[in-house]
């Protein structure tokens, strides 16, 4: 049987700290549709972590909050600006465009899922004309598909000239908690120019929940019909809430973040291949040729071949260093 220690940081199962908090949220009967007190605490413990005055949703799928994010800042005749490799570009199937009622998606270039400032600026400075969809919104991931991580002053140059022109902001944090443990500041994020950020929680080792935070308050306006018409306003959305509780109220988020870090760093040191970008949050991305990836997989290990024809391993805060040294020494063999 395949193993899928290192696939994703999805495959991994929830923390502990997150099932007990749906335990503890699986008592007696509340109000529905995100009114209940459960919502409301974990909401406060997203703010006091972010230090912000923002409003606080919570869905089923990094998918959908970035999508109904990006939705809310653009109309459907304008368009995104983000990384090429960015996931709203290359695995959500359209979603943006197609909650968004056809806005498009402008793909820029930039080395380790970082984008090239040029490239963000020759982007910036084209004409709005008529027979194209001229961007209206920037969209950025930290930590990147990559595994890097932005400074806040990089991101800070991002925005800024977006900010300048008008444009809405869109941070996707699916690995947020891995850039904190790398030592992104969360509570300057608020001060960046985000209009809305995605703070994800199914990576970070929660049943599936991501939280939207809405730094931007006039986008809440009717952001609830928003997320009722997509199917995102459960009648029992207090399931999404409970994990960010159990996760945040001791700290546990960036704990088992800072364990996924770790475990990536001391698989790096015993990687017998190239290792293509900087190792700074929770993945590693190598050099490997098709027949020594097939060698992997019938030696029992699973991993993907990445969008820039590396072969990924993601580590998680399910990652014992066990099973670290073990494919170290598996890979080593197939070196």
């Amino acid at each position: 049987m395949a193993r899928y220690d290192f696939a994703s940081d999805n495959t991994a199962p929830a923390t502990p700290e997150a099932l007990q908090a749906l335990i503890a949220a699986n008592q007696g009967f509340t109000s529905g549709y995100g009114t209940d007190q459960v919502t409301a605490k974990a909401a406060d413990l997203v703010r006091a972590m972010l230090d912000a005055d923002a409003e606080v949703r919570f869905v089923a799928s990094g998918t959908a909050a970035n999508a109904l994010s990006l939705a809310a800042l653009c109309r459907p005749f304008e368009a995104v600006l983000a990384h090429e490799h960015a996931h709203v570009c290359t695995d959500e199937t359209g979603a943006p465009g197609y909650f968004g009622q056809g806005l498009g998606l402008v793909g820029l270039p930039g080395p380790s899922g970082k984008i090239d400032a040029a490239a963000l600026n020759e982007a910036l400075d084209q004409p709005d004309v008529s027979y194209h969809q001229s961007p209206a919104a920037l969209s950025l991931t930290n930590a990147t598909e990559y595994g890097t991580v932005y400074t806040h002053a990089a991101l800070k140059a991002l925005i800024q000239p977006a900010k300048a022109k008008g444009y809405g902001v869109h941070l996707d944090g699916a690995r947020l908690a891995n850039a904190a443990a790398a030592g992104f500041e969360l509570t300057a994020i608020k001060d960046l120019g985000v209009d809305i950020l995605v703070v994800g929680g199914t990576k970070a080792g929660m049943p599936p929940t991501e939280a939207v935070v809405i730094f931007d308050r006039q986008l809440a306006r009717r952001f609830d019909a928003r997320l009722k018409q997509a199917g995102q306003l459960p009648s029992k959305g207090r399931y999404y809430a409970a994990p960010f509780i159990g996760m945040l109220q001791d700290g546990a988020f960036l704990r088992h973040a800072a364990h996924a870090n770790a475990m990536a760093k001391r698989l790096e040191a015993l990687m017998p291949f190239k290792v293509r970008h900087p190792v700074e949050a929770n993945g590693l991305f190598v050099e490997m040729d098709e027949p020594t990836l097939q060698r992997l997989h019938a030696a029992g290990w699973f991993a993907y071949r990445f969008l820039d024809g590396t072969v990924r391993f993601m580590c998680s805060w399910a990652t014992t260093a066990e099973a670290v040294d073990t494919l170290g020494e598996t890979l080593g063999r197939l070196r």
